[in-house]
């Protein structure tokens, strides 16, 4: 059973930005390349949500989608609600999902 797929908006923001800024420093292809990976992950999910280790916070999960990317996601009954997404390069304590 597919799990069904909750896009939130800070999700959204974060994934546009990215996307512009990979394209604009590293090419098209380097952006195609990372949205593909992306979907791959969401994908596998949504097959197998547990995947993920626990964050920390209570029912957050997290699953790293590239070394500087981290995508944390909370499953809720059949759904799979996608936050947000991390640079694993900012400053850790500006990431509330983390653990403590």
């Amino acid at each position: 059973m597919a799990y069904q797929i909750i896009v939130k908006k800070r999700f959204t923001s974060k994934v546009t930005k990215l996307l512009k800024y990979l394209e604009k420093e590293w090419g098209k292809t380097v952006a195609d390349s990372f949205i593909l990976t992306l979907e791959e992950r969401i994908d596998t999910l949504s097959q197998q949500p547990f995947i993920g280790s626990q964050a920390g916070i209570k029912n957050v999960r997290t699953t790293l989608i590239s070394k500087h990317n981290r995508l944390y996601y909370r499953v809720k009954g059949n759904q799979i609600e996608i936050i947000t997404l991390f640079d694993t390069r900012m400053n850790p304590n500006r990431n509330r999902y983390a653990k403590e």
